[in-house]
């Protein structure tokens, strides 16, 4: 990773500090671009504000950190301050929205009496803060950290609504009203809050090591506060998978007595489009710890399990066998995509050292090899816990490229701990990973960039056993769920259905909304590993497709949103390289949208679109490829169907 300093260390002459009293101060800290304002107080505890060009957000706000009983944050009483300001660019080795990422902030340092540091920044992108400390003991107990978000008034918020900690976090962002949110109905993240004049608040954390991750719950207020899992004391084993805590313990942390505590952050949007191009999930996490990431290659992966392994016009018998990876490879070497999974079935379940006797993995993987595909293999966490060095020592006997690793289910410290062990081994045997069954992974890809996706969405999976993958949620995670960090949806369906008819049909699955609907989302949605969830033989069915599927990239060069509104539509342009790619989606509201090619270059370029057909309300798959020339001049009126898209190719 490539880092250029611009300015480092800078004295912020702007801040102000205003004694009122000998144990009262008030601070006040603003964005780069002066329209993010951080108003801070200490008193009988801290308390901040949050205001965006000059309109209060958040108001009396506060947090503290109990820790072997004693609770930091009470009574504080500021020792120094230091500011400083920092401008620089940083290259991700796994470019996500943009190849060069700015890192532009001015922020606070509160050192406390009582051996902490409170640490406040302002970003052009949103607010965040953190607790550090360096105390006596070598070990702590974190009983509790409190943290409230508290808003001016009452608004709107796209709340995911949880039922236990216990959790895949693949969650409808549901919109409420924050007082009707009660103290007992417990979200994961982010919650996004319409705020004053419309600027959306993403309420999120970075940086979480050795800690639980950030829950929020209702205050019956204008507000939300942080919540966290308990230490787990006793766990039990249902099947091979669900690793359930019994009895949890009343702290939520035991750790170091000197260290830095997680980002508490909340990405500010003045658009909503804005939300999509955020960064500061990623701008806040521990900098890289996989010093060579040369071998760190994204792409598609064609995968096994939505499809039901459903492939036709063979003569062997489809299933978990050689014969059939063999097929699943030879599709993807056609069409140059670089993986494969094998999900769920090609281990006897309990032990991932013990491969089904129809499948030989030696034979499949030196196939693989020598068509310059990679196997990415799928296990229940717990199962490679129990088998950790005796798992990856024999992976990497295979060549095995990547792992797929799911059902954890919790993001106590525990499985905080497991994230980080995960992804350090892999990346020592060059293996990418791919979590999913939970979703606070996700904020540590800058940490972990072989840590190349995750799930943590209620994706495409869901629409094999219900109705509730459709258009309106799907159009709703771009602002939501996407704002954490890349989200494996597993996009990609050939067979596409309307609301009348569409059913789940668990071994031959369909999707909801239109076949321009799924295209949309291979530009619209991130994922540097991203799916191709149908069958090869759709696919190979439908050459016209794979002229989009198979150049359409994983990682971007840039991202420009061209129109959006949460939960309706959203229409982005991305670039790789010299082609740019623009993908629309819309809710079931039916609509028209301008595109306006201004972002390309000079010069003169090949538009090939795929629009949804006439009849795509009422056959879903029904679409209409068209190949126009166009400039930087042009502007293109497209119309979405219900549950519609639109997706573009653009080159010379």
């Amino acid at each position: 990773m490539k880092l250029f300093w611009k300015a480092a260390f800078i004295l912020i002459p702007w801040l102000g500090l205003a004694r009122t009293a000998s144990a009262q101060a008030s601070y006040s800290l603003l964005s780069p671009d002066k329209r993010i304002e951080v108003r801070i107080r200490t008193g009988d505890r801290f308390s901040y504000d949050v205001l965006f060009k000059g309109t209060v957000l958040l108001q009396n706000s506060t947090f503290s950190i109990d820790i072997d009983h004693n609770t930091l944050g009470l009574q504080p009483k500021v020792k120094t301050t230091k500011e400083r300001s920092y401008d620089g660019t940083l290259e991700p080795p796994v470019r996500q929205k943009f190849a060069k990422v700015r890192e532009n902030y001015n922020e606070l340092r509160l050192t406390m009496d009582g051996n902490y540091t409170v640490v406040f920044r302002a970003y052009n992108e949103g607010v965040a803060y953190r607790l550090e400390t360096s105390l006596a003991q070598a070990e702590v107990k974190v009983y509790n950290e409190e943290s409230s978000f508290n808003f001016a008034d009452d608004h709107r918020v796209f709340y995911p609504l949880e039922e236990t900690f216990f959790s895949h976090n693949e969650r409808h962002y549901l919109p409420m009203n924050l007082k009707t949110i009660a103290p007992t109905a417990i979200a994961s993240l982010p919650a996004v809050v319409d705020a004053a004049n419309g600027v959306k608040v993403a309420i999120a954390e970075s940086d979480i090591e050795d800690y639980p991750g950030l829950w929020l719950h209702g205050t019956s207020g204008n507000g939300l506060a942080a919540t966290f899992p308990g230490y787990p004391l006793k766990e039990t084993l249902e099947k091979d998978r669900d690793f359930k805590v019994t009895q949890a313990a009343d702290y939520i942390a035991v750790t170091r007595g000197t260290r830095s505590y997680p980002w508490r952050l909340m990405g500010i949007a003045e658009k909503d489009g804005d939300l999509i191009t955020n960064q500061l999930v990623w701008l806040l996490a521990k900098p890289s710890q996989v010093e060579d990431t040369s071998w760190i290659k994204p792409g598609k992966v064609a995968w096994d399990w939505w499809n039901a392994l459903n492939i036709d016009g063979v003569d062997f018998k489809s299933g978990v066998n050689t014969q059939t990876y063999k097929y699943y490879v030879d599709f993807a070497a056609k069409y140059g995509i670089p993986y494969i999974i094998l999900d769920e079935g090609w281990y006897k379940l309990g032990n991932v050292l013990e491969v089904v006797p129809e499948l030989d993995m030696e034979e499949l993987t030196a196939y693989a090899k020598q068509k310059n595909v990679g196997i990415i293999l799928w296990m229940v966490w717990k199962t490679l816990d129990d088998q950790f060095d005796a798992a990856f020592d024999e992976f990497q006997k295979w060549g095995v490229k990547g792992l797929k690793i799911d059902f954890m289910q919790r993001n106590d410290q525990k499985l905080i701990n497991f994230y980080y062990k995960a992804s350090r081994e892999a990346a020592k045997r060059h293996m990418l990973v791919d979590f999913h069954g939970g979703q606070s992974q996700i904020t540590m890809t800058r940490t972990w960039p072989n840590m190349i996706s995750g799930e943590g969405v209620r994706g495409l999976e869901w629409s094999k056993w219900s109705a509730e993958t459709e258009p309106q949620h799907n159009i709703t995670l771009p602002f939501t769920r996407m704002f954490l960090g890349p989200m494996d949806f597993t996009p990609g369906a050939m067979l596409n259905a309307s609301k009348k008819s569409f059913a789940p049909i668990f071994e031959r699955p369909m999707s909801l909304g239109t076949r321009c609907h799924q295209l949309g989302m291979y530009v619209v949605f991130e994922s540097p590993l991203q799916m191709l969830s149908d069958t090869p033989s759709n696919y190979l069915r439908e050459p016209e497709m794979m002229e989009f599927l198979a150049p359409v990239p994983s990682v971007w060069d840039d991202t420009k949103v061209l129109d959006a509104r949460i939960a309706e539509y959203a229409l982005v342009a991305r670039r790789s390289g010299k082609d740019w790619y623009v993908g629309a989606m819309t809710n079931w509201t039916g609509r028209n949208l301008e595109v306006d090619f201004s972002f390309l270059p000079a010069g003169t370029f090949w538009l090939e679109a795929y629009q949804d057909g006439v009849n795509a309300d009422r056959m879903a798959s029904d679409y209409k490829k068209t190949k126009t020339k166009i400039t930087r001049d042009t502007k293109l009126k497209i119309s979405l169907a219900p549950g519609g898209g639109w997706a573009a190719r653009i080159h010379q």
